[in-house]
């Protein structure tokens, strides 16, 4: 029988302003990966923040406006498909977390991140693995990230419809693969990537 994974419960450091940072998009064969920066505000509550990945579409939008109605300060972050290819995409969604802290207009005094590592900050940060369902403010930047990204490809479905980027959202399933090979890697493809590449006769 498989053993249940407790996550402990995450202990807030002492800080006046916390931000939360996360990331969407590492997977993907295609588009941005998209990062959000949020500072809660604690005279404003938000109810039901969890892990984008857990959340209806439905609850995901819902919360995505309430969230940029009532927090303090939110900043989007991206690194293109360019950047991903240049720099790995380790690399460019640390640059694109980077982006989104520095987006905040309010300067956070912490910043967590989802994950097990942090980007270079000009403040204190702290990586926070799981945070995204621990930790309220990456919660809230996971759902911005998410739903920014989603809306991202759902466009990109519009001009490439023969891709099925609304379904898949760019991650490799075997319906994308498929028609990667069919249609080959357009403009918005990153082209490090091993499938990306196998399509393009590069490997």
């Amino acid at each position: 029988m498989a053993k249940s994974i407790i996550v402990e419960p995450f202990v807030y450091p002492a800080a006046n302003r916390i931000a939360g940072v996360d990331e969407v998009g590492r997977g993907p064969l295609v588009g941005a990966v998209v990062t959000a920066a949020v500072i809660l505000d604690p005279a404003n509550p938000i109810v039901g923040l969890a892990d984008s990945k857990k959340l209806s579409e439905k609850k995901r939008l819902s919360l995505y406006d309430e969230i940029k109605d009532k927090v303090l300060s939110w900043s989007l972050g991206r690194a293109e498909p360019e950047e991903i290819d240049q720099l790995n995409i380790l690399h460019a969604t640390m640059l694109a977390m980077q982006r989104a802290v520095a987006g905040l207009h309010i300067q956070p005094d912490l910043v967590l991140i989802d994950g097990n590592r942090c980007p270079k900050l000009p403040m204190s940060s702290q990586a926070v693995v799981k945070g995204d369902s621990r930790v309220a403010e990456i919660s809230a930047a996971s759902i911005l990230a998410k739903v920014t990204r989603d809306r991202e490809m759902t466009e990109l479905d519009l001009r490439f419809p023969q891709y099925g980027f609304a379904q898949h959202k760019g991650y490799p399933t075997a319906l994308h693969l498929e028609k990667l090979a069919e249609h080959g890697a357009t403009e918005e493809y990153r082209r490090s990537f091993a499938p990306v590449r196998r399509a393009l006769g590069l490997e």
